[in-house]
């Protein structure tokens, strides 16, 4: 229960803090993009400010959350993070949810408890070997990589999906080495912390997936990032969990189809949540034109 309270609380803090943030990166400038720039300029912005309060006590309340239970059962409590965000979005854009925004919440809903319940997360707490270590380190954070080049080949309105997922494949690493910096805190005490490298990584991934989420805010609405944002992160933080920190997932034949088919309805209620018009456009419809050129859009 003290798990799913801290999870539960973190995801709303979040999704409230997501929903602040974009509307203050909407006034951000093009010349923007995938920069730190981004960041002095919306760093003047009380509602950004309050938004970036809101997602710091989410990720301590993660932490939290992460330290008394396993990273496979807070991961996919994070993911309801996109409920909160439509709820204050619906105030502002006074929209009703409609069947398909109902019908996205019990997706949602439904694929957070068939996962937990079918998977049934164990263990966990213990680091498996290095080589594992850094080979699910290297394809998640790769992949990351590998998302934010191809972003910079594409037109605007479709960068902000990738970034968006970057962002979320760093959050979930972040997640994981979170929970290594708290095991080597309670081994060692505060000495065998500051000695390793994963709280400095946890401060570093922090502030890359920081500007990858705000320029995908600031690129295109926030229906084209939070859902590959919300979606992304849970997967990549399972992945970790179970690559190398221990966590197993009942393997009958029975439990694992339980678990996939839970995973998939978590992804397919995001997207049906970020699809809902009570999420707001990041920037008017005329300022979100790709790429053109001033003269082109003239003509």
């Amino acid at each position: 229960m003290t798990v799913f309270l801290l999870g539960v609380g973190a995801a709303c803090l979040l999704g409230l803090g997501f929903v602040l943030q974009q509307h203050a990166a909407q006034s951000a400038t093009r010349s923007d993009l995938v920069s730190y720039r981004l960041l002095l300029r919306l760093v003047r912005s009380r509602e950004w400010l309050l938004g970036i309060a809101f997602m710091v006590c989410g990720q301590v309340l993660s932490a939290m959350a992460l330290d008394a239970g396993r990273i496979s059962l807070v991961e996919p409590l994070l993911s309801t993070q996109l409920l909160f965000a439509m709820a204050l979005a619906r105030r502002i854009t006074r929209q009703t949810l409609g069947a398909s925004g109902w019908g996205g919440v019990v997706l949602l809903a439904v694929g957070v408890t068939v996962f937990i319940l079918s998977g049934q997360p164990t263990g966990g707490g213990a680091e498996i070997g290095a080589l594992r270590h850094w080979l699910v380190f290297g394809i998640v954070a790769g992949l990351a990589l590998l998302l934010v080049t191809l972003a910079g080949r594409l037109p605007r309105i479709r960068q902000a999906t990738l970034l968006a997922l970057a962002a979320g494949l760093l959050y979930g690493l972040q997640d994981a080495l979170t929970r290594t910096a708290e095991l080597r805190l309670d081994t060692g005490g505060l000495g065998l912390l500051v000695t390793g490298w994963q709280p400095y990584a946890v401060l570093a991934i922090g502030v890359v997936g920081l500007v990858l989420v705000q320029n995908a805010f600031e690129s295109a609405p926030l229906k084209m990032s939070a859902p590959a944002l919300t979606a992304a992160q849970p997967l990549a933080g399972i992945a970790c969990g179970v690559g190398f920190l221990g966590d197993q997932l009942q393997l009958t034949p029975a439990a694992l189809a339980g678990a996939a088919a839970g995973l998939v309805c978590i992804v397919i209620g995001v997207v049906v949540i970020g699809r809902h018009p009570a999420l707001p456009d990041a920037r008017p419809a005329s300022a979100a034109l790709p790429d053109a050129e001033p003269e082109t859009v003239l003509r």
